[in-house]
This record gives structure tokens, sequence and C-alpha cells, in this order.
């Protein structure tokens, strides 16, 4: 019997094309009795991808917020939020698609008394070949993007000290310190709590800090292997490599700012600034020609336009 609806799906849509439509058949098709509501934000989309809602005859009430400019990932998402009087939160890429237990089961873990120390969730997300995808991660540290910039990360006795879990095959449920932000399920309660994502961080580790704030809070993030999902992976930032690196490297340097030691905030620093470029600039020769060096340098050259900002807000943080 399905569980009454107290769930809220916050999608952030920026040019998302035919995804947004796929994404939304999937909520009718799987979701229908388990959410209250769909929230839509757009984030200035000039690719029609609005539209697609139109085509899809849904029995859950679908409400959009049209934002005249990008206001990025997380206060996009905080705008759906505010919305919200469910339960739960669910916040879904546009390039994620539903399947049967998508929902039904980290509603009924985190209904379980014995959870409720569970604050957020997150499940297994398939790719477009069957695998499952390794999305799960560590809380970052400066030694472990130092690692990661050398390259050492790669190799198998030193994957530990990879970011992302690459070394665990993600078949069971565990606990983990972040789950992925493309299916990102939280308690409202929690979220309000802790007043959301951070909107410093326009896109990338804003789950991330959400986590660890939440982590610090007392409330833990679980990993569910018995629920799937489909999940496309990089989404419409595809379509933009060298700004999707550039707010990467500018989320990184933000969030240690905030959470980092003086000591490690230097050495983050300098493997960002001085390490890294190098090592990012031969891989991408290596991996991609030219096209993909220009984007990476590119990207380099817009956090070196963005360190005042960065280094300003960094001793606000601090």
């Amino acid at each position: 019997m399905p569980m009454a609806a107290d769930l809220d799906i916050i999608i952030v849509n920026w040019n998302s094309g035919i995804q947004l439509r796929d994404c939304l058949l999937s909520i009718r098709d799987y979701g229908a009795g388990q959410v209250r509501q769909i929230i839509v934000v757009d984030n200035a989309s000039v690719d029609h991808s609005l539209n697609e809602i139109e085509c899809v005859a849904h029995p859950v009430p679908t409400r959009v917020i049209y934002n005249t400019e990008n206001k990025g990932f997380a206060r996009a998402c905080n705008q759906g939020a505010e919305l919200s009087q469910s339960k739960y939160l669910l916040f879904l890429n546009p390039d994620a698609r539903l399947l049967n237990s998508s929902l039904s089961a980290p509603l009924a873990f985190l209904n379980q008394k014995e959870h409720s120390n569970v604050g957020i969730c997150g499940i297994q997300l398939i790719d477009e070949t069957g695998q499952i995808c390794r999305t799960c991660s560590r809380f970052p540290s400066s030694l472990r993007f130092a690692f990661q910039a050398l390259g050492l990360s790669k190799f198998p006795r030193l994957q530990s000290w990879n970011h992302q879990m690459v070394e665990w095959d993600h078949s069971a449920t565990l606990e983990v310190d972040q789950v992925i932000g493309a299916f990102f399920f939280v308690r409202a309660d929690l979220f309000h709590a802790l007043n959301g994502f951070d909107e410093l961080f326009f896109v990338y580790f804003e789950e991330v800090d959400f986590s660890y704030r939440a982590r610090k809070a007392g409330y833990r993030s679980v990993y569910l292997a018995d629920a799937e999902a489909f999940h496309a992976g990089g989404g419409t930032s595809q379509q933009v490599k060298d700004v999707r690196l550039f707010y990467s490297l500018r989320s990184r340097l933000l969030y240690g700012f905030k959470h980092f030691s003086l000591s490690q905030v230097v050495l983050l620093l300098v493997v960002t600034l001085l390490i890294e470029p190098v090592s990012r600039a031969i891989f991408s020769l290596a991996r991609g020609g030219i096209e993909d060096l220009r984007n990476t340098l590119n990207a380099y050259r817009m956090l070196g336009n963005d360190l005042g900002f960065i280094l300003k807000q960094g001793l606000r943080l601090s």
C-alpha cells in the first residue's frame, strides 16, 4: 500500500531540454501517491525546456519558479524548499529518472524510528550502460585534494585518498559522509534548521557543505543499495566544460576556507593554484587534445579573475 504523500520533489532546470520531460514522466510513472508536489525552479533557460512541462499530463501538482537570471544551483534549491511544507524533500537533477523503488525505499527507511538520526539518503544510480555509478564521497581534506592533484589517488593502494569512494562498488547499504546531490533525499526540518544550502556555492560543493553541517548537528547520511534510479551524469554542465571546471575549483576553495584550518587552506591554495594547473593541463592535452587543454586553461583564467572575490569571502569565512 503506497504511503501518504509527504514528499516534495525540487528540480532545478537550466537548459535541460528533453531530459526535464523524461524526468517528469518518471515521477508520473513511479511517484504517484508518494509525492505531494513537484517544484521546478528554472534558472533563466533559453532552450524552451520548460515547454516540456506542458507535454506531461501529470497527476502530481507542479509549480514553476521562473528566475530571470541564473541564480545558481544552491539558491534555486532553496527557492524551491521555501515553497514546501512536506516532511521530506528530494532534490532531483533533471538528467535523472526515477524507477520502481526510487522513492518508496528511502521513505520507508527514514520513517523507521531507529533511523531518526539519519537526515540524508541517497540511492543506487545507474548509468546508460546499466552500471552502478560510484556516487558517494568522503568529506574533503587538503591532503585528499593534494593526492588527487598529483594523480596519486589513482594508484589502487591509495584510492582511499580520493574524495570520491571510487574503490567501493556501491553494492551494499552503508553510512557514508556524503551522497551525490543528483538524488539528495533529506528531512525538511533538518534542511530548514540548517538554513538550506549555503548560497555562497553557486554550484558544486553545496551538498558537501550541507552534509558536513548535518553531521556536525548529529545527523547521518546513508546510501541505500536496495533502491535505484537512472542518472545520465554531467547534465547540462557538459555544455560548458570550462565554466564547469571553474565553478568546481571556486567552490572547492570556498569550502576549504569555510571548514579547513589555516595550514590546510594554505596547502589547498598551493595545490589548486600552482600544482594542479600543470597536472590538469598535461592530462587534458593527453586525454582530449587541444580543445580540452583550451577549456582547462580558460577555467583557470576565470579562477584567476575571480580570485579577489574568493579571498575576500574566504577571509570572512575563516
